[in-house]
């Protein structure tokens, strides 16, 4: 197993893996930009090496950039599937050489990834595992129902909920952990749980709710875009999926669990880096201790409200492009602006639907007078 490092490695170890390929190249893509890659693939193709593309059917903003793709490989001799859309999105990452060497990325092959945020990835020439995910490339490709035969594969929404609800609670000492937001309650109350057994739990990133015993401070200068965790110096978990209800239980993600104390040390090397000039971060408000009924009430219209919400990322950029000089430059990650204000309406719709609801409940009780 090795490990690639964000930023720092950059697209290098990934155009060579593209090089040396013999016979095959399959490739999962939910976000793509860069063109040495492409120029790769159409370089495999006239070699005489088959290169299957699996693109994902949507990533919110970006779709019309995922069509072109298509024809471009299409153009270039790349045989091309698209996935289905029977889930919210497929934002695994991954690439297969010659049925030998996985390729598993928490980066997507765009240049904010590559170059501007924190991420990892990881080879393997583990049979097991190789084997696995052509497995699921092939299932997605043929929009087939997948089953995961190796609990180390993790697989969104198959059997991440389970492994990596077993991966927390396997630790013993120490729990390092990157990633975006959590906001699972089981997951969430996994952690609260080790914590307070005496494990030394932090996280880099988010929380859905501040925890006393659970240090947690924001990346500084780079962007974050790993899910990862290492357990006891030892354990490591490396994927697409955070610990989201959303990302187990609705999406395509794709993740690895493997045991290796060299790669365990180099993540946590960084880890302790980002840690050293992170900010001390404080979890958004807990929601998930509320009386009912104004509660139920208040979560169910709250639902209903975010699945009607229109894209606004779109919206974001063309403001900006009326604002913000074009020499500027900016870059827009259309997927956390529409989770984030999707957070922020859900939880101004519920405070606001809780408070109506208490009043009424409240007057109901009031004596006529």
């Amino acid at each position: 197993m090795k490990l690639l490092v964000q930023p720092g490695d950059g697209i290098k170890p990934l155009v060579k893996a593209i090089e040396r390929a013999k016979v095959s190249i399959q490739i999962v893509i939910f976000r793509f930009d860069r063109l040495e890659i492409e120029k790769a693939l159409e370089d495999a193709v006239k070699r005489g090496v088959a290169v299957d593309a699996l693109i994902a059917f949507t990533n919110r903003g970006g779709e019309k950039n995922l069509r072109k793709l298509e024809l471009r490989f299409l153009d270039r001799g790349v045989t091309v599937a698209r996935t289905a859309d029977d889930l919210v999105r497929y934002h695994g990452k991954m690439m297969i050489v010659d049925e030998k060497e996985l390729h598993l990325l928490a980066f997507n092959y765009t240049q904010i990834d590559i170059e501007r945020s924190r991420s990892f990835g990881l080879v393997s020439h583990e049979k097991e595992l190789v084997k696995e995910a052509g497995r699921l490339f092939d299932a997605d490709s043929k929009r087939r129902k997948f089953r995961p035969s190796s609990p180390r594969f993790i697989v969104s929404p198959l059997n991440a909920r389970k492994e990596l609800g077993k991966f927390i609670q396997a630790a013993k000492k120490e729990l390092l952990i990157y990633d975006v937001k959590i906001t699972d309650r089981e997951m969430l109350k996994l952690l609260e749980d080790k914590a307070r057994a005496g494990v030394e739990v932090r996280v880099i990133g988010k929380m859905a709710r501040h925890n006393s015993q659970i240090a947690v401070r924001k990346l500084e200068k780079l962007r974050l875009h790993t899910r990862t965790m290492v357990r006891d110096g030892k354990d490591v978990f490396v994927g697409s999926q955070s610990l989201r209800e959303l990302e187990l239980d609705s999406r395509r993600e794709i993740g690895l669990t493997f045991r290796d104390a060299d790669i365990a040390k180099e993540i946590t090397n960084v880890f302790e880096n980002d840690w050293k000039t992170g900010v001390v971060a404080i979890g958004d408000e807990a929601d998930d201790i509320e009386k009912p009924p104004a509660a139920k009430v208040a979560k169910k219209v709250a639902k209903s409200v975010t699945k009607v919400l229109p894209p606004v990322a779109p919206v974001v950029e063309d403001v900006m492009k009326e604002i913000v000089p074009s020499e500027n430059g900016f870059s827009i990650d259309h997927e956390e602006i529409e989770e984030t204000v999707k957070i922020a309406v859900k939880q101004a719709v519920k405070q606001a639907v809780r408070e109506v609801v208490e009043d009424v409940v409240e007057q109901q009780r009031e004596p006529e007078a």
